[in-house]
């Protein structure tokens, strides 16, 4: 009996401890640095792009998609970068992050969409290649569909 109160116990305190994982900080700058490189990153609803835009960026709008936007600079400067990375759900299911390159006057944006079908926390693992040198991070996000 002492034994199953032990593995209850256990159990029941990796169930509440899950949560507090998934709710793991998220930076309040939406950026990482690794030395002189700062990778800027954001995630949002692709309905908040204009119509003209999306068209424009070759986007989808959609109330159940949405964009992550990445941002990579070195000294401050816009830098090339090789940006990969995948959406990972708390139950380990995986999609790759299929990243494009945006370029504009004194900008480079990578931009990747993914789907949220419903209310969801979704863990982001990204992979930033500039220089040679590779800088890896992640960061959780809970998603909502739009209404």
């Amino acid at each position: 009996m002492n034994r199953l109160l032990k593995h209850l116990t256990c159990l029941l305190f990796s169930a509440m401890a899950l949560p507090a994982l998934a709710a793991e900080r998220i930076d309040a700058d939406r950026q990482q640095r690794f030395g002189d490189v700062t990778v800027h990153y954001s995630t949002f609803s692709s309905t908040f792009l204009q119509p003209q835009l999306a068209r424009q960026l070759q986007l989808i709008r959609s109330k159940q998609q949405g964009v992550i936007n990445l941002t990579v600079l070195k000294q401050g400067q816009p830098q090339a970068a090789q940006v990969s990375g995948s959406l990972k759900s708390l139950t380990g299911d995986s999609l790759p992050l299929n990243f494009r390159v945006i370029r504009e006057t004194g900008a480079i944006y990578y931009v990747a969409q993914y789907p949220v079908p419903q209310q969801q926390t979704r863990i982001f693992d990204l992979k930033v290649e500039t220089g040679g040198v590779t800088h890896r991070f992640s960061f959780n996000q809970e998603l909502f569909p739009d209404p």
